[in-house]
């Protein structure tokens, strides 16, 4: 069994890293009219972490392909207990990315079960990025969205059954990417990001994984 192996990074430039970090959001936070950058540096820095992770505890690539449908699966589920219990509808943006997740389980899943080389593993790495692809763009579709004046919100549009059931599906695509009212509100925070931002992390870092695990025997 191969391991994967990083290049070591010395604790002086680790601290050293940290430090500009922690001064880059200091800088923000005391910037007028900093919202939007603050926000897109928060969730570089947590993609950047849970990245990071993700590659230091990598499992063999069988067990990952499992551990990360679990994932999905787990987010899935709290999605819908935010929406059945919480009473947190989605928005079109959001049901296209659970879409996403849903298709980047089941790649998973199928991997596990199939159990490939570092060939295979090229393969499944490549229609994760294709479905990582398609929600990363879904969820900074919505932080953009998110990060608007009250007054440059686009007006709520009409529910997503109603336009798959009377529009062709590439008009569909169309107006849920444009984004509607209900898809600029922050109804869940954790740490001072939305439900959006933490699946474009989430996007972010199984993509990035996706691809390590290429050399993950």
């Amino acid at each position: 069994m191969t391991n994967t192996r990083y290049p070591a990074i010395t604790w002086p430039w680790v601290g050293v890293l940290l430090c500009l970090a922690l001064l880059g959001q200091e800088y923000m936070l005391h910037a007028a009219g900093a919202n939007a950058p603050l926000t897109v540096y928060r969730i570089v820095l947590m993609a950047v972490g849970v990245t990071s992770v993700a590659l230091v505890l990598l499992p063999p690539r069988r067990i990952a392909y499992f551990l990360a449908f679990f994932v999905c699966a787990t987010l899935i589920c709290y999605a819908l207990y935010l929406q059945y219990v919480e009473g947190l509808e989605p928005c079109p943006l959001c049901a296209f990315q659970r879409i996403c997740v849903i298709v980047m389980g089941i790649i998973f899943l199928v991997g596990g079960f199939h159990h490939p080389g570092r060939g295979g593993a090229t393969v499944y790495a490549v229609l994760q990025l294709l479905a990582g692809g398609a929600g990363i763009a879904f969820a900074t579709r919505q932080v953009w969205l998110q990060s608007l004046p009250l007054e440059e919100v686009p007006a709520c549009s009409m529910g997503l059954n109603y336009m798959l059931e009377t529009l062709p599906f590439t008009d569909v695509l169309k107006k849920v990417f444009e984004g509607s009212g209900e898809c600029a509100e922050k109804s869940w925070e954790f740490l001072h990001l939305s439900l959006a931002a933490w699946m474009l992390v989430f996007f972010i870092s199984i993509v990035a994984t996706s691809f390590a695990l290429i050399r993950r025997d």
